[in-house]
């Protein structure tokens, strides 16, 4: 059986909750010199696009503020241009773009419990 929405949803919660521990009290200097957190959190964030883009569009028309879009794209450099990653994408991704998208996923379980 195929995961389903709530499947996907807490996978992105799970992958977002093991990149903020890995991530506490961490600043960029000591992230961009940590090459094994950075390959972990890389694989989060792989785990978080992968789950993403399995969400349907109904799905994604409730947070039209998140670029759904563009966090698909970048799921797939980690996969295939993974040689080419920036550091400081990573870690501005984990800062600026993870808290919205975490608000989200926690609001649609929320309101699937409810």
């Amino acid at each position: 059986m195929p995961p389903t929405v709530e499947d996907r949803l807490r996978d992105i919660l799970e992958a977002i909750a093991e990149i903020d521990d890995l991530l506490a009290g961490t600043d960029f200097v000591q992230f961009a010199a940590d090459k094994m957190r950075r390959m972990a959190t890389e694989r989060y964030l792989e785990i978080v696009c992968e789950a993403a883009r399995h969400l349907s569009d109904d799905v994604k028309q409730d947070a039209p503020e998140i670029e759904w879009q563009r966090m698909v794209d970048f799921g797939n450099r980690l996969r295939h241009a993974y040689h080419a990653t920036d550091v400081a994408v990573v870690w501005s991704i984990t800062r600026d773009h993870l808290p919205p998208l975490k608000a989200f996923v926690e609001r649609r379980i929320r309101a699937s419990n409810g």
